[in-house]
C-alpha cells in the first residue's frame, strides 16, 4: 500500500461540496438498495443523509432517486466514459491522433484531452498489440454511443500526463518533481496500459450485475471478455520484459485507491507469474462503479473529479465512494 494522504495531494482535485455530497449519498442509497454496493455497515448512515430535508430539490433529475434503480444508460454511459479514456490513450500512443469529433460530442459537451503522441514503438509485436487494441477500443465507443442515442454522454476532459505523474509517484516509480512520460518508449506504454486494462476487466464485471437489459448485459459481457483479452496481452508483455517490480508497484498503488480490500494482484506473487488474477475459486474480481472512480480520481475518498478526469465524468455516475 502507499500513503493515500500522498494521492489525494498528487493532481489538484475538488473535493465534493456539501450539495454534491448529498447527491453522492442519494445515487450511493439507490445502488445499495437495487444492486447490493453499499458497504456493511453504512445503512444508518445512508437512510439519515438520503432523508434528510435540506436536500435540494430536483438531485433526482441529475442522478437515479431513491423510487427506482440504476438505469441502463448511467451504466452504459459510465462504461463510456472509461471507453473514452482507454480510446484515447491508444489512438495517440499508435497515430499521435485523437478520436475524431463526430466521436466525442453528447451530453456534458466534449472536453479537451491532454497530453499524449504517438509512441516509437521498438517491437514490432507490441507495436501490432497496441494498434489491434486501439482499434478495438474504438469500436467499443461507437458500439456505446449507438446504443445510447442521443442520450450518450459526451467526452470528459482527460489528463493523460499529469495523471499520469501522479500515479506514479504514488507508485514510487518517480521522485517528488520528476515526470513519468507513458509515450516516452513501449516499456512505459505497458505500464500506462496496465493501469487501465485491468481496472477495465473490473469494472465491467462489477457493473454486469446491475444491467437490466439481456441485449446491453450480452454486450457488456461481450466487451468485458474483449478488456480482459488485452490484460492479459498487457500482463504477459510485461512480465516478457521484466517489468515485475514496477507492475507491482502499480497494482499496490491501485489497491491503496479502491477500499480496504486487497482487490488487485501484480503480475507475479511469491516470486512466480500471475497473469490471471483471480480469487481463490479463479474468478475474477468485481469492482463497483464508485470503485473505479476511485481509482480514474487517483482519489481514495469521495469525489466527483479528479486524476484522468480532471473535471469528473459525464453522466449519473460520477461520483467516487
Amino acid at each position: 500500500m502507499f500513503d493515500q494522504e500522498f494521492i489525494k495531494q498528487a493532481v489538484g482535485r475538488s473535493t465534493a461540496d456539501r450539495f454534491e455530497r448529498r447527491s453522492f449519498l442519494r445515487a450511493l442509497g439507490v445502488a445499495g438498495a437495487s444492486a447490493g454496493v453499499v458497504a456493511a455497515g453504512a445503512g444508518a448512515a445512508l437512510a439519515q443523509s438520503i432523508n434528510s430535508p435540506d436536500i435540494p430539490p430536483g438531485v433526482g433529475n441529475l442522478i437515479p432517486g431513491p423510487a427506482g434503480p440504476l438505469t441502463d444508460g448511467a451504466i452504459l454511459n459510465f462504461a463510456l466514459n472509461l471507453e473514452y479514456l482507454e480510446a484515447e490513450f491508444y489512438a495517440l500512443a499508435v497515430s499521435g491522433n485523437n478520436l475524431p469529433d463526430a466521436l466525442t460530442d453528447g451530453i456534458g459537451g466534449r472536453g479537451p484531452v491532454q497530453g499524449g503522441r504517438q509512441v516509437n514503438f521498438a517491437t514490432p509485436a507490441i507495436r501490432q498489440y497496441a494498434q489491434e487494441i486501439a482499434h478495438d477500443e474504438l469500436k467499443h465507443v461507437e458500439f456505446l454511443r449507438k446504443a445510447l442515442g442521443n442520450t450518450a454522454v459526451g467526452r470528459p476532459a482527460i489528463d493523460l500526463q499529469g495523471s499520469f505523474n501522479a500515479a506514479a509517484q504514488a507508485a514510487g516509480l518517480i521522485g517528488e518533481g520528476e515526470t513519468f512520460d507513458v509515450f516516452a518508449n513501449e516499456d512505459n506504454f505497458l505500464l500506462g496500459a496496465y493501469v487501465f486494462e485491468d481496472v477495465g476487466v473490473t469494472a465491467y464485471k462489477g457493473a454486469a450485475p446491475l444491467v437490466q437489459s439481456k441485449e446491453f448485459l450480452d454486450a457488456a459481457a461481450g466487451i468485458l471478455a474483449v478488456e480482459a483479452y488485452h490484460a492479459g496481452i498487457v500482463r504477459t508483455s510485461l512480465f516478457a520484459k521484466g517489468l515485475q517490480a514496477p507492475a507491482n508497484a502499480i497494482s499496490d498503488a491501485r489497491d491503496s485507491l479502491d477500499g480496504p480490500d486487497d482487490k488487485d494482484q501484480g503480475i507475479t506473487m511469491n516470486g512466480a507469474a500471475n497473469l490471471v488474477p483471480t480469487d481463490g475459486n479463479a474468478i475474477a474480481f468485481s469492482r463497483t462503479p464508485f470503485q473505479v472512480l476511485n481509482i480514474v480520481y487517483l482519489n481514495p475518498g469521495a469525489t466527483d473529479r479528479g486524476g484522468f478526469f480532471p473535471n469528473g465524468a459525464n453522466g449519473a455516475l460520477r461520483f467516487s465512494l
